[in-house]
C-alpha cells in the first residue's frame, strides 16, 4: 500500500544515523524535544488515513495511478491546487501552526516543472530523473524538508564575490558518479524528522555563479549532513492534557560539509539561467500554500478570541463582534486570494499547474502584514492573564488549588476550569516559545512582505493600470484592458 501510516514513519526515523546537534550535543531523532513536531507530522498521516478526509488528503499519482498522500502529489489541475489550499486549511486547525510537510511539497512541484524546462532549453535529462525520484517519493509517503535559504553572508554581493565561498551552497567537485557540494542553508523547517532534504538555489544566478545554480536532494542522514537545530515546543502539561500541548515544531541551520549528491539526485548543476525560475517558483508554490495556512491560523486567533470574550462574558458586545470580524474578514480574504491563484493557474510544460503569481503573493503579503495585529486584537481582549497565569500545578495542589480555582471564575455560565483551559489555551498561542515563532514564521515564513513586493510588481501590469488612467484623462482614445492571464508565464518561460 502506498499510504504510509505514522508507525512506519516513526519506524524509519529510528533507522536514521544521528546527526542531529542541539545545544551542543549530538541526539537522535525521537530526543523529547522534537517528539511534538514528530506528533504535527504524524498528523498528516493519519488525516490521509482517515475516511472523512480522503477526498482532500490523498489524490491519485499521475505516474503510477495508485492513491497517494497529497503532500506527495504533482498538481495536475486547479482542482489539485484548490484541494491543496483546503487540506492545509483543515490540517492546520488539527495541529495550531505549520504542517511540516508543504515546504517538501511545494519543492517537489518547482522541480517538476523546473526539470521539465531544463531539458526543453539544454537537452538535458532531468525531468526523467526527477519522475524516478518522485515516484520513490511517492511510494514511501516521504516527508521532505525544503532547504533554499542560504547564509549569504554580504547582503551586498553576490554568491561569487563573497570573501568566503561558502556562504552560498555550491559545487566544489564534479565527479563520474555525482557531485560535491559544501555551505549551508538556514531557518529551515522540519530537517530533523525528514526523511529527506531537498536542496534548491536561493536566487536568480548569473554566470559567474554557475558553481551555486545547484538543486538536488540527499537523505536527512546523508554524510556530512549536520543539523543544528533549535526546537520550540510548549511547557508540558501535568493533568489539564489538550491537543494543542502536543504541539511543537523545530527548525535547522543545515552544514552540508563536502557532501556526495549522486548524479541520479541532481536536478540542477550550473544551469544558472534556471535558477531563477526555480527560486521563484518555490516561493510561489509555498505562497500559495501560505493562503490555507494562514486563514487557518486566523481562525485559531478568532476562536480564542471569541472563548475568552465568553469567560469575560462580553461575548455580545459591539467591540468585540467587531474585533471578531476583522479576523474572518483577513481569514477568508487570504483564502480568496488562493482560491483566485488556483482559478488562474496555468498548465507549465510538465503538466504542472502553476498557481497565478499576483493573487498567490497578494494573499501572503496581507496576512503577512497583519499577523501582530492579530495577536494585539486577541490579547486587547484577553488582558494579562495570559503571561501571569498561575503554573498548572498551582491548581492540583493541596493548598492552593481550590483558591485559585474559586479566583478563575469569571462568566457564571461557565466553570472555573473553562476558563482555565482558555487562558492556557491563550497562553499557548501567545505567549510562548512557539507563540514567538509563529509570529515571525507569520511574517517572513516563505518571503517577508517585501519579498511578495517585489514578486507582485515584476508581474502585474502597470502599463495597463497607466492606460486606464490615459483613457479616463482623455490621454488616449482606446478603451484599455489589464491582461492577467499571463503572468505565470514569467514563471515557466525558457528564454
Amino acid at each position: 500500500m502506498v499510504l504510509k501510516t505514522k508507525d512506519e514513519y516513526i519506524e524509519r526515523l529510528k533507522k536514521m544515523k544521528k546527526n542531529v546537534y542541539i545545544d551542543g550535543k549530538k541526539v537522535g531523532r525521537l530526543d523529547e524535544r522534537l517528539m511534538l513536531g514528530i506528533n504535527v507530522i504524524c498528523t498528516t498521516f493519519d488525516l490521509a488515513q482517515n475516511p472523512e478526509f480522503e477526498d482532500i488528503f490523498t489524490a491519485t499519482s499521475h505516474i503510477t495511478g495508485e492513491k497517494i498522500n497529497r503532500f506527495c502529489h504533482i498538481h495536475q489541475s486547479k482542482e489539485d491546487l484548490l484541494k491543496k489550499q483546503e487540506m492545509v486549511r483543515q490540517g492546520v486547525h488539527y495541529t495550531y501552526g505549520c504542517l511540516g510537510r508543504c515546504m517538501g511539497m511545494d519543492a517537489m512541484n518547482a522541480l517538476s516543472v523546473v526539470t521539465k524546462l531544463e531539458d526543453m532549453k539544454y537537452g538535458t535529462g532531468y525531468y526523467g530523473r526527477f519522475i524516478k525520484y518522485l515516484k520513490y517519493w511517492q511510494e514511501n509517503d516521504i516527508v521532505g524538508a525544503c532547504a533554499q535559504t542560504d547564509a549569504k553572508g554580504d547582503r551586498s554581493k553576490r554568491p561569487h564575490d563573497q570573501a568566503d565561498p561558502d556562504l552560498y551552497v555550491h559545487v566544489v567537485e564534479r565527479k563520474g558518479d555525482g557531485i560535491i557540494v559544501r555551505g549551508a542553508k538556514q531557518s529551515i523547517t522540519i530537517p530533523p524528522y525528514s526523511d529527506e532534504i531537498v536542496v534548491l538555489p536561493t536566487r536568480a544566478m548569473r554566470e559567474d555563479d554557475k558553481d551555486y545554480a545547484v538543486a538536488f536532494a540527499v537523505p536527512g542522514d546523508a554524510d556530512g549532513v549536520k543539523l543544528v537545530t533549535r526546537p520550540a515546543f510548549l511547557r508540558k502539561r501535568q493533568k489539564l492534557d489538550a491537543p494543542i500541548a502536543h504541539t511543537g515544531v523545530s527548525d535547522s541551520m543545515i552544514i552540508f560539509d563536502n557532501v556526495f549528491v549522486p548524479w541520479e539526485r541532481v536536478f540542477m548543476c550550473g544551469e544558472w539561467e534556471l535558477s531563477r525560475n526555480l527560486a521563484l517558483l518555490f516561493a510561489l508554490f509555498h505562497r500559495h500554500s501560505y493562503t490555507g495556512c494562514k486563514p487557518a491560523v486566523s481562525d485559531i486567533l478568532g476562536g480564542s478570541s471569541a472563548l475568552v470574550a465568553e469567560c469575560n462574558g462580553i461575548e455580545r458586545a459591539t467591540h468585540v463582534r467587531e474585533k471578531l470580524s476583522k479576523f474572518i474578514g483577513l481569514a477568508e480574504l487570504v483564502y480568496a486570494a488562493g482560491v483566485a491563484s488556483a482559478q488562474f493557474a496555468k498548465k507549465s510544460p510538465s503538466g504542472t499547474y502553476v498557481p497565478d503569481p499576483v493573487y498567490a503573493n497578494a494573499g501572503r503579503r496581507l496576512a503577512g502584514e497583519n499577523i501582530y495585529h492579530e495577536y494585539d486584537l486577541l490579547i486587547d481582549l484577553a488582558g494579562g492573564l495570559a503571561a501571569t497565569l498561575p503554573p498548572e500545578g498551582d491548581f492540583y495542589s493541596e493548598e492552593t488549588g481550590n483558591l485559585v480555582d474559586k479566583y478563575m471564575a469569571r462568566n457564571p455560565k461557565v466553570s472555573s476550569e473553562y476558563v482555565h483551559r482558555t487562558f492556557r489555551l491563550i497562553e499557548n498561542i501567545a505567549c510562548s516559545g512557539i507563540a514567538g515563532w509563529l509570529q515571525i514564521a507569520g511574517m517572513h515564513g516563505g518571503g517577508s512582505p517585501v519579498m511578495e513586493t517585489i514578486a507582485i510588481m515584476t508581474d502585474y501590469d502597470i502599463r495597463g493600470m497607466k492606460d486606464v488612467a490615459k483613457y479616463l484623462a482623455g490621454i488616449n482614445k482606446e478603451l484599455p484592458r489589464i491582461r492577467h492571464e499571463d503572468l505565470v508565464d514569467y514563471y515557466i518561460d525558457i528564454d
